[in-house]
């Protein structure tokens, strides 16, 4: 494919801090109240970046208050889970030097957002290419998803198509990473996961379908994953920033994900002791706090099974800026210019017509009733989440897009504030630039 040098949206926020002053200040309540200790966003609005800001430090202060612990039901919340590596001993100098804040070239863990950046794009340019069909039975690509002389039939019926609209029958979530310590025994355990319902019957959002996806891309591409995405979306679109697995040297100016030390909290960290909330309603979210890897995640996949699967995985591990984010987006804007045909970029972000009541488009999702998008995004609009705290959102009707970045998960997953916090956000910014026009 022949190599791009594209400029990135025209910069014009100099104003950004009056014009956008509610929606900032809506975040920056939100750290003090500890949903997150940590945001950076970017707004691209008719071709320019009208904002690019970041807000708080990787952990959160010694003196601030009890977080707030309030969940929001419903909506278009995106199931996730956690992950791999080295710990990070120098955190607990943060709090007492005031080092750790963030700024617009912090990159964080995508979590989710991995799924529609790199995974359904690269299904896009495959599908461009004539190499993938989405109306092919999985098990023409990977044969292990049926060859168990045990297998659901049912399984033979799943097309590629379903595992890009989550309507596959396979479950939300898995705890693989419980049973498989290697890549292959993982996928393997994932081309074993019992179905949960017929296919095409629901929707539900699955990363072991996702990860299944990821495997036929893989084979198709004749390519693992991260190497297809650098050449083919990163590089084209400028993404210097955007990576799976950040180097070594790279970690440290990171925020994290989670403290899964045995002993979270000690005399010389600023990890709070946080009251265990409820566990989660769904069976596919995993407990609390979780201490399989037993340190500090930091630099590296926060889901546990991107982590055994090395940390490039097509349901999560994705690293990236929000300015990174904002080039994507308005790639998408402008009807894939750059990397894909206008026609592929309308196929995957319209909303599949089955099965009945699904959001989903293929890959990327759409709003819900009432959505995390807020009330104002248009029903051309398509987006996702990401289980750390991250949100991709595109109205190609305003022609505008809304990133936001967080590590809502630190110290662990209890505090589902931000489901609270996202829609006014997105609210606050709708309005902001229909009244400075």
């Amino acid at each position: 494919m022949t190599a791009h040098h594209p400029s990135p949206p025209f910069e014009k926020f100099d104003h950004q801090d009056k014009v956008f002053a509610q929606a900032f200040s809506i975040l920056q309540e939100a750290i003090h109240q500890q949903a997150f200790p940590a945001a950076s966003l970017a707004i691209t609005h008719q071709g320019n970046l009208v904002a690019l800001k970041a807000l708080g430090r990787f952990t959160y202060e010694p003196s601030a208050p009890p977080s707030s612990r309030t969940l929001r039901e419903g909506g278009d919340f995106d199931v996730q889970s956690d992950s791999p590596e080295v710990g990070a001993p120098f955190l607990a100098s943060f709090a007492r030097s005031g080092q750790g804040a963030v700024n617009p070239t912090t990159l964080f863990d995508l979590a989710s957002l991995t799924k529609v950046v790199a995974t359904t794009t690269t299904a896009m340019l495959l599908y461009e290419r004539g190499l993938l069909d989405l109306e092919a039975p999985v098990s023409a690509i990977v044969p292990e998803f049926t060859t168990d002389k045990e297998k659901d039939p049912r399984r033979h019926e799943i097309t590629v198509r379903m595992l890009l609209a989550h309507s596959s029958g396979l479950p939300a979530y898995e705890k693989l990473f419980l049973k498989a310590r290697t890549r292959n025994e993982l996928l393997k355990a994932a081309f074993t996961t019992p179905l949960a319902a017929d296919p095409v019957t629901r929707a539900q959002y699955s990363d072991i379908g996702f990860i299944i996806l990821g495997l036929a891309l893989e084979r198709l591409a004749d390519e693992s994953l991260d190497r297809f995405c650098q050449r083919e979306i990163f590089a084209p679109l400028t993404m210097t920033n955007t990576t799976f697995n950040p180097p070594l040297e790279i970690r440290a100016k990171i925020p994290p994900t989670a403290d899964e030390r045995e002993e979270p909290c000690g005399s010389d960290t600023p990890v709070r002791q946080l009251p265990k909330a409820s566990p989660p309603q769904s069976a596919s979210q995993q407990g609390i706090r979780s201490t399989f890897r037993q340190r500090i995640i930091q630099g590296e996949v926060y889901d546990e099974n991107a982590s055994v699967l090395g940390g490039v995985a097509p349901h999560a591990g994705l690293f990236s800026t929000a300015a990174d984010l904002a080039k994507f987006a308005q790639a998408m804007l402008n009807q894939g210019n750059r990397i894909l045909r206008p026609e592929t970029v309308t196929l995957f972000t319209r909303r599949e017509p089955t099965p009945p009541g699904s959001t989903r488009a293929l890959g990327w999702d759409t709003p819900s009733t009432p959505s995390l998008s807020g009330k104002y995004f248009s029903p051309q609009s398509f987006g996702h989440l990401g289980y750390t705290g991250t949100s991709l959102w595109i109205d190609p009707t305003r022609q505008l897009s809304v990133t936001l970045l967080t590590n809502r998960t630190w110290p662990d997953s209890s505090n589902q504030a931000i489901n609270q916090i996202r829609p006014k956000f997105h609210d606050a910014i709708i309005e902001a630039l229909e009244e400075s026009q």
